[in-house]
């Protein structure tokens, strides 16, 4: 249950890295790295935490919250 939410942290704390790096490539208006390849790895992260929440929901390795307020 616990690795279950290391991971999922871990990659969102990987999604912000990638979201900040893009913008300091377009910041800096640098063509050596392209800014496709960040948000590339951003999404691609995204959608894996997407897919891991719902399979952790869906095994019942992870319960949501029924009261919500």
């Amino acid at each position: 249950m616990l690795i279950i939410k290391i991971i999922i942290g871990l990659l969102l704390l990987f999604v912000v890295y990638n979201l900040f790096k893009a913008m300091m490539v377009m910041l800096k208006n640098d063509q050596d790295q392209p800014m496709s390849k960040f948000i590339g790895r951003r999404l691609m992260a995204s959608a894996l935490v997407l897919v891991l929440i719902l399979l952790a929901v869906a095994t019942g390795l992870i319960t949501p919250n029924a009261k919500p307020y």
